[in-house]
């Protein structure tokens, strides 16, 4: 699925090779230049579908009965809502719909926009990775005592379904601060406890589960699909993307006949997803700076995260493990990535038409709205694009403000503050690159730069 990357790289100018993502690789055993990736067909769908599935459609299928989400938080409408919703679903957050459960139940459960939307500057951005999400708590023990306020034994044996699920994975599935995602374990855990051929659920785990210890994943940007030929950052999902984008529904769909019910919509969210555009930034630009941090931009950083404007090309390239130096937890295998997941899915229905191959590196992602995705690193680890670009300036364990008007436009990124380490202090909301998983290690290219080029660069990149 690798493919060399295109002749042009023997032409570049000179200065192409000093700097950044264009410096040879120290290893005399990496290949250079970096292999592409490449593209596989997909299946076409309607976009004005996609987006209704995505913020009305009940693909999740287990949940709280809507009587008894009614009788606890009421019927007032939602203060906060993303365009299109309609009917019950304007009664709920965004990030809730209303499905019909395998028994003919009404029940209110997570959708896309659970992890898939994010606020900045006050406004909520669909398909802007949620990064004030907070899953350092026990999941389980908030679903089990809702259950006592179900009496009637229909609803009640629903959402013993959903609570025997939520019990199964929870313990893989709890991440160490606030605003990172344990999406990669959650898929794995799942998958240990279905059956790849029919999807019945095990209450027993059929596989071994992942490590306890959490996989940290910042939740990347949906309006990157539009030029991304695989997903997820250690570039493994290859083949049908359609059908892969709909795994969140491992939690709840017990039969092939239901998935491929899903399956069908999920086309259109595809299609939707690849016509979204990035936000613009919405403050000032110092033009005149940026231009000058394009020159920079296409000389230092251009060969791995691609071109911008009329023509702009991304490369789509998988950037070995010992060339980008960022937290390598991920790609060697952890979560859903080790073999015997792999295994499972190929086995799976997913695996007809899609598949999981991992890379022992990480796609240099394409930049448009980079300004938005703070923080910065697959496993969110650095909270400005000014320390991405100095590593000088990364906090060892760090605090940001959760308030998505709280942007520090100067650095591009969130305000934080540093704080003490776990090994001192347990804190929920301190993001400590010492725990495993969390190191804020690597992509020293931008140190290579000056300080002017570096703020010229990244004056560039609110542009894009």
């Amino acid at each position: 699925m690798l493919a060399s990357a295109p002749v042009r790289y023997a032409v570049l100018a000179p200065a192409l090779l000093v700097g950044a993502c264009s410096s040879a690789p120290s290893q005399p055993n990496i290949a250079w230049p970096y292999p592409s990736v490449a593209a596989d067909p997909q299946r076409a769908g309607d976009p004005a579908k996609g987006y209704d599935y995505v913020v009305n459609g009940g693909y999740i299928t287990c949940g709280i009965p809507k009587a008894t989400y009614d009788t606890v938080f009421g019927s007032s409408g939602a203060a906060e809502q993303p365009t299109g919703r309609t009917g019950d679903n304007l009664r709920l957050p965004y990030y809730y719909s209303v499905a019909t459960a395998s028994e003919g139940i009404e029940v209110v459960s997570a959708n896309c926009m659970s992890c898939h939307a994010g606020h900045i500057n006050g406004k909520l951005v669909v398909g802007l990775g949620g990064a004030d999400r907070d899953f350092t708590g026990n999941q389980a023990q908030q679903v089990d005592a809702a259950l006592s306020l179900i009496t009637d034994p229909t609803a009640r044996a629903e959402y013993q379904r959903f609570a025997q699920r939520v019990d199964a994975i929870a313990p893989y599935t709890q991440t160490l601060t606030v605003g990172v995602n344990p999406a990669d374990n959650l898929t794995a855990a799942l998958m240990a406890h279905r059956d790849p051929t029919t999807l019945a659920w095990s209450a027993t785990p059929m596989l071994d589960v992942p490590p306890a210890q959490v996989v940290p994943v910042d939740v990347p940007p949906w309006w990157g699909m539009a030029k991304k030929t695989a997903m997820f950052y250690d570039t493994a999902g290859r083949g049908d993307h359609a059908r892969i984008m709909m795994a969140a529904s491992l939690l709840c769909t017990d039969s092939v006949a239901e998935a491929s019910a899903i399956d069908a919509a999920f086309v259109d969210v595809r299609a939707w997803i690849e016509t979204m555009t990035a936000p613009a930034w919405p403050w000032s630009i110092d033009h005149a700076l940026a231009a000058k941090g394009r020159d920079v931009f296409d000389a230092s950083c251009a060969a791995c995260h691609g071109t911008y404007g009329a023509g702009g090309t991304y490369p789509n390239e998988l950037v070995p493990l010992a060339d980008v130096g960022t937290d390598p937890l991920l790609a060697m295998g952890t979560s859903e990535f080790s073999q015997r997941f792999v295994g499972w899915f190929a086995a799976s229905f997913w695996g007809e038409t899609s598949q999981l191959d991992p890379q022992l590196g990480y796609i240099a992602p394409p930049l448009d709205g980079i300004w938005a995705t703070a923080p910065y690193l697959h496993n969110g680890s650095v909270p400005t694009l000014a320390a991405l670009l100095d590593s000088s300036q990364r906090p060892a364990a760090w605090t940001r403000s959760f308030s998505s008007t709280d942007y520090d436009q100067s650095a591009v990124g969130w305000q934080f503050t540093t704080a003490p380490s776990h090994a001192t202090q347990q804190n929920s909301h301190v993001y400590d690159t010492a725990e495993l998983g969390y190191s804020n290690a690597g992509h020293t290219f931008g140190d290579a730069l000056s300080a002017d080029d570096r703020a010229a660069v990244l004056e560039y990149l609110k542009t894009l």
